[in-house]
């Protein structure tokens, strides 16, 4: 049974874009129940058959059609539009890369980004970025070689000649 003071009209134009974005396989999942749950309005579908159909609530419902009735298609877009990246500085940049070129001072042969992000009281993943961002591969020494084989310097020289 239809409540004509729950049905939504729609233009044609608009009822074209929502049945596109509706039927999606590319548009994120927010977007196409956005799309259906308006279409179902305008549909004269009641809000009780509406979350039992879409497995929402009733304040959903009326956030997204008051969104929908005040702003038309642009209501239908998220707000929330994350958080943005984060940036190290120049002065952190230099400092990763920096230190990155000096060898560590527990012996071993390379850093690793976990220690690296230790020494310098940052992130992980801001050493991995400025590392990426600055084609810099520590654990990939040309310079370093090890072999138990005693006779490894002689096979080394007489390879390279």
């Amino acid at each position: 049974m239809t409540d004509n003071r729950n049905l939504l009209e729609l233009t044609a134009e608009e009822k074209q874009d929502l049945g596109r974005w509706a039927q999606s396989r590319t548009l994120p999942a927010g977007e196409v129940f956005r799309a259906r749950l308006i279409l179902a309005l305008a549909e004269g579908k009641s809000y009780r058959e509406i979350e039992k159909s879409m497995q929402t609530s009733a304040a959903t419902i009326a956030r997204w059609r008051s969104r929908f009735e005040q702003h038309r298609l642009a209501g239908l877009e998220g707000r929330h539009k994350g958080s943005r990246p984060h940036t190290a500085t120049a002065a952190v940049q230099a400092r990763v890369v920096r230190r990155v070129q000096q060898k560590p001072n527990d012996g071993s042969t390379h850093w690793s980004c976990r220690k690296l992000a230790q020494e310098l009281a940052v992130s992980k993943s801001t050493v991995q970025r400025i590392l990426s961002q600055a084609r810099l591969k520590p654990h990939r020494l040309e310079r370093y070689l090890a072999s138990a084989d005693p006779y490894f310097e002689g096979k080394a020289g007489a390879g390279s000649a």
